[in-house]
């Protein structure tokens, strides 16, 4: 064998050792999920969930962080996803407002939209509800009420998706709040105090009390099992048809292999008993709906939430 031969076979040799290297099969180091949330609500329980089976499922080190700022923005949480590299170690578990909202609001670092969906897993239960002895019991009641009566509201941030769906379904029956005001928190005691008259929270924050209120409809299209009997926002307002939902997501360049490995997990967590017994404990709805139908549903709300806005501002 001459040298040129001896050369080019040592060098074949060796490119296929680097290529082995860069190429290790995922995940082969610690794996982040970021929740653009602080602890313990609903979409930081189940993709702790989803962590621990991820974990325990491929032998390495996965950790759920909470970057406060996911509802109305500036969205560190995703800003931190969109700068890491596209490899399946830092993925993002974010609600609607994200991929939604994010890119319409000047973040340099979400326009265009950097990401592409796993699949979505959860759809909160907020609602709209109001005290026990409050003088009406359905929406119609409260748009009766408040035409001749001051109503205010309380909400988690006027920007919020929740906040702007409950602002058009008043204009869209024809009242208007007197005044809203955000609060950290909304629960049996906001009510209880008379701070405000209707409040737009999730369920579970009220579920201690839920004998004592009158939920007087559920934001989304599909009913809450825990009040059955509620109308949706969707029955009431049908362009009014917004989820909030939650779900997973990577960087858009991110290799096909990888989004299999970590949607394979997922999907099994979500539809397990323990996190079906969440759902059927708080009212959530727990799922698995793949990328496909996600980036159908983020098109679809883009839409309508784009005709919400023009409504208000009308």
């Amino acid at each position: 064998m001459n040298i040129f031969v001896k050369t080019l076979a040592a060098t074949a040799i060796a490119a296929a050792s680097f290529a082995g290297a860069v190429q290790a099969e995922y995940p082969e180091k610690p794996v982040q999920f970021i929740v653009p949330w602080p602890p313990g609500d609903l979409e930081d329980v189940l993709t702790r969930m989803i962590a621990e089976d991820f974990q325990a499922e491929y032998g390495v080190a996965a950790a759920v962080v909470n970057k406060p700022g996911g509802g109305g923005g500036p969205f560190p949480g995703a800003i931190e996803v969109a700068n890491a590299p596209a490899d399946g170690y830092t993925i993002g578990s974010f609600i609607i407002a994200i991929p939604v909202v994010g890119p319409q609001i000047g973040i340099p670092e979400l326009n265009p939209d950097p990401f592409e969906p796993l699949g979505n897993f959860l759809t909160y239960p907020f609602v709209i509800a109001t005290s026990g002895d409050a003088p009406y019991n359905d929406m119609t009641g409260l748009a009766a009420h408040a035409k001749d009566n001051e109503v205010v509201l309380g909400h988690f941030g006027a920007p919020l998706v929740p906040t702007q769906v409950t602002f058009a379904l008043a204009k869209e029956m024809g009242f208007a709040y007197a005044s809203d005001a955000a609060f950290d928190a909304l629960d049996c005691n906001t009510l209880a105090s008379g701070d405000v008259d209707v409040i737009n929270t999730t369920l579970q924050l009220i579920l201690p009390c839920l004998d004592q209120v009158k939920v007087l409809a559920s934001i989304g299209s599909e009913r809450i099992p825990l009040t059955p009997d509620t109308p949706t926002v969707t029955e009431l307002a049908p362009d009014l048809d917004v989820a909030l939902w939650n779900g997973l997501f990577v960087h858009k360049d991110t290799p096909d292999d990888v989004r299999a490995k970590i949607i394979a997990v997922a999907q099994k967590t979500v539809m397990s008993d323990r996190a079906q017994k969440l759902a059927a404990e708080t009212g959530a709805l727990v799922y698995w709906q793949d990328a496909a139908a996600v980036a159908s549903q983020i098109t679809k709300d883009i839409e309508t939430l784009g005709n919400i806005d023009t409504m208000l501002s009308e």
